[in-house]
């Protein structure tokens, strides 16, 4: 007669366990304590047998759970300094415990469940799973009721998984980089932070060929992102917000291209460029068809995709200056009818 199948424990779950089990133990565990009991491990366990895969992904957790920010100790058996078999992890409870005062009411607990459910895709989906879990264990769970009005945040761009691990590590990259009318070249960079501004995702980067930071959209590279052993004498500052920097780089150059659009109102066109227009008042005028317009001042970081926005919205947007911008918006339009009809 065949065996059951020993249901699949999902990872967040099994990495729960060994927390929750190793913070109980004063005296810390034993890989073979832990893969024969805890919860995820021990329904695979196979006493006196063969548990090689078992193990590896044991060896797999501790470095997932460290990259949670977990204290995660090993500890040396006495007698035989050196025994992977004897050698004990422990969480210390003080290490991992809120720091002294830090507290969370019932609005900022939801707040951080929220936060920690937004990435639906990707690597993100399995981090945000994760950070869950730690904020559980902590004693931070979300409120239920909240979870049906949780943000999304998707990012289509195959780069972003590559670099966030880059980021984190803070690992030497490369890839072709193409912008509009260009042949693709080469990159090689060490990344600092991917940053949304408009909705667009950016990396802010050292770029060690030119020795000095550079900005890129990850819609515009066009390879697999991949690392390298590049040698380079930037060290990057732990300390350093390098996402603020990269927002305050964006928007100073978000307000020094500043385009006027006439937007008709109540439209998707409307809703999008009023809340990035950054004008206090918008001027309605009136027209012989009775629609409403408004006349916005809209920044914007690159004049190609601005266009391509713009031309999505057809008749609802009227680019009214720059030329260039408005040029670049009618050749859009134009080629779209000769295409369509």
């Amino acid at each position: 007669m065949a065996l059951p199948k020993t249901r699949t424990v999902p990872t967040e779950n099994r990495l729960f366990s060994v927390v929750v089990a190793l913070i109980a133990s004063n005296n810390g565990l034993t890989k073979q304590q832990i893969l024969s009991s805890v919860y995820g491990y021990a329904e695979r366990y196979v006493p006196r047998g063969d548990n090689a895969s078992l193990e590896r992904q044991f060896e797999r957790d501790k470095d997932s759970i460290r990259e949670l920010g977990i204290p995660l100790e090993t500890i040396d058996s006495p007698d035989e300094p050196g025994n992977n078999q004897l050698i004990r992890y422990r969480i210390v409870k003080e290490g991992y415990e809120l720091p002294p005062g830090l507290s969370f009411n019932a609005h900022e607990r939801a707040l951080l469940g929220l936060a920690s459910t937004v990435w639906r895709e990707g690597s993100l989906s399995a981090e945000s799973r994760r950070s869950l879990m730690k904020l559980s264990s902590l004693g931070v769970r979300p409120d239920d009721s909240l979870l049906g009005y949780s943000p999304r945040v998707h990012t289509r761009d195959a780069s972003f998984g590559p670099l966030m691990k880059a980021v984190d590590s803070r690992q030497t990259v490369s890839f072709d980089y193409a912008r509009p009318g260009e042949n693709a070249y080469r990159r090689e960079v060490v990344p600092l932070a991917l940053v949304s501004f408009n909705s667009r995702w950016h990396l802010y980067s050292f770029d060690i060929r030119l020795h000095s930071p550079r900005t890129f959209l990850l819609s515009r590279i066009v390879s697999p992102v991949t690392t390298t052993d590049v040698l380079t004498s930037f060290v990057p500052d732990d300390n350093a917000d390098y996402a603020a920097k990269a927002l305050e780089q964006l928007r100073l150059l978000a307000n020094k291209n500043v385009a006027e659009i006439r937007v008709r109102s109540h439209t998707d066109a409307s809703t999008r460029l009023v809340a990035r227009s950054g004008t206090e008042t918008t001027q309605l005028t009136s027209v012989p068809d009775v629609q409403s317009y408004e006349t916005l001042q809209v920044g914007y970081v690159d004049e190609t995709l601005f266009a391509d926005e713009l031309a999505g919205y057809g008749p609802d947007v009227t680019v009214l200056a720059p030329s260039s911008l408005r040029a670049a918006v009618r050749y859009r339009l134009d080629k779209a009818v000769k295409i369509y009809g």
